[in-house]
């Protein structure tokens, strides 16, 4: 797993190193870190303009001397400066030494120099920045956007908060970020997430502590997803129970209950209003005609989507959350126990939420963009785990820990992707994942297929279950296995 680090648990870590090495040498790791990441995407050096956006702070210096390092090495270096009187001395002598020029940015020729550039570093903020950029570094970053330079913000990019992903009016557009130390949840979440392209990792020493939020690797996943043993059976890989469709949206049962099947080869129970189309399309699914409770033995619930609100989708609802399972609450189900939370608060067995910000905001606050404290305080309020969707969705647990999904596609916003998820969670949750990790590694499964399935352009969501044992295979290492085995 990849922890996700605030920017005071970074300064935390900081503070030993810098008391303990000598003066600057931590700047000069993550210059070093840097200007290795800025050569590889520049690939050749020597001749290559580069511009640096440098403000007051160590960002700056960041940037500054990984200039050095480029000028060193034959690069065309020119440092736009925020503020002259207040850049890093160091930095500016060290570039300056190596041939590097300096130049206001108030100066006319400063967005020429960003325009005309091949690569962009951007070190005007740093993680304590806080709001948008201001002043002549609003015309800076559109100039750099609207070039054709790469663009590289240091650390995280200016005008983004680094713990939340926040912006508040401009910031840079970075194609890439190299962050230091550890990743900062604001590139990975909210607008951050869009402004920070890929997240390049530089290792400089930090001794970091506990944490509580957290991306997961395939690698991770894979461990979820293990296929059967020899002594497995239909039951003991988790039998999950659906409550979902209605006779006017027969779909959403049948995507549903798909998803379940290909997520996890155990044994589905169908027990809602859409039972002919569910047995048309899924004859491996055991399809009640009666309510939840006549439908068998199961081990988790899924229920809610487009199953309706009426007194009788009430009732069922009412239901499933009287059972001491675990129980996947999306859509449909969401709208109604907004209305009565007090049933939610009351259950002890684990309850998963899924909602989409309009579906959050019923339970009484908008997401706004701190995405992960709202889920985390939602959660706690509710004592649920929460799975906000989003381009990054975010799941947190009652404790607090946190997931920020690092897969998906901008194919994924279309009809029926959310009932494909409540299935793949609720066939994960029936295995005894604990309800947290079953949210997130579904999460992270969703997004990978839906990358599979976009391959060819425009998705359906009965593309992701058709395509979910290959994507399955492939967070497993089953395409590497494949390729190993054909080679001669």
């Amino acid at each position: 797993m990849i922890g996700l680090y605030t920017a005071a648990e970074v300064r935390a870590a900081e503070e030993p190193l810098l008391v303990g090495l000598p003066e600057g040498a931590l700047m000069q790791r993550a210059a070093a870190g840097l200007a290795t990441v800025a050569t590889r995407l520049l690939g050749q050096v020597y001749g290559r303009r580069v511009a640096l956006l440098v403000g007051t702070g160590n960002n700056g210096g960041d940037a500054l001397f990984a200039g050095a390092r480029l000028a060193g090495r034959g690069a065309r270096v020119t440092a736009v400066l925020l503020d002259p009187d207040r850049a890093h001395p160091a930095g500016l002598g060290a570039l300056r030494r190596a041939g590097g020029r300096t130049l206001p940015s108030d100066r006319a020729e400063a967005v020429a120099v960003v325009e005309r550039a091949d690569l962009v570093l951007d070190g005007m903020l740093g993680i304590g920045g806080r709001g948008g950029l201001r002043g002549t570094a609003v015309g800076l970053a559109e100039a750099a956007a609207g070039g054709a330079a790469v663009t590289v913000a240091v650390d995280v990019p200016s005008g983004i908060d680094a713990d939340t992903g926040a912006v508040d009016g401009v910031a840079f557009a970075a194609m890439h970020t190299v962050t230091f130390g550890a990743v900062k949840p604001g590139l990975v979440v909210g607008d951050g997430r869009g402004h920070a392209g890929q997240v390049h990792l530089v290792d400089i020493g930090l001794h970091l502590g506990p944490v509580d939020a957290f991306q997961l690797t395939d690698a991770d996943v894979a461990v979820a997803v293990d296929p059967p043993s020899a002594g497995d059976d239909k039951y003991s890989q988790g039998v999950v129970g659906i409550v979902a469709g209605s006779a006017t949206y027969p779909g959403a049962g049948v995507l549903c209950t798909g998803a379940a099947l290909r997520t996890r080869p155990g044994l589905v129970r169908y027990a809602g209003t859409a039972a002919d189309g569910v047995r048309a399309a899924w004859p491996e699914a055991i399809v009640t005609e009666g309510r939840p409770r006549d439908a068998g033995r199961v081990q988790a619930w899924v229920v809610g989507p487009g199953m309706g609100t009426d007194d009788a989708a009430r009732s069922v609802l009412a239901e499933v959350l009287a059972t001491d399972l675990p129980v996947i609450v999306d859509a449909d189900a969401l709208t109604l126990l907004a209305q009565e939370p007090a049933r939610l608060r009351e259950r002890d067995a684990p309850t998963v939420l899924t909602p989409h910000d309009r579906e959050f905001a019923r339970f009484g606050v908008e997401p706004g963009p701190d995405r992960i404290g709202a889920a985390r305080r939602l959660a706690a309020d509710l004592g649920a785990v929460v799975l906000l969707k989003g381009d990054a969705t975010v799941v947190a647990g009652p404790d607090g820990t946190a997931f920020v999904n690092a897969t998906g596609t901008p194919w994924l916003a279309t009809a029926g992707t959310g009932d494909v998820l409540s299935g793949m969670t609720g066939a994960l949750l029936a295995t005894g994942l604990p309800a947290t990790r079953a949210a997130a590694v579904a999460a992270h499964l969703h997004g990978r297929t839906g990358q599979l399935a976009a391959e060819g352009g425009p998705l359906l969501a009965g593309d992701l279950v058709r395509r979910l044992p290959e994507a399955i295979n492939r967070v497993r290492g089953g395409r590497a296995r494949r390729l190993e085995h054909s080679a001669p």
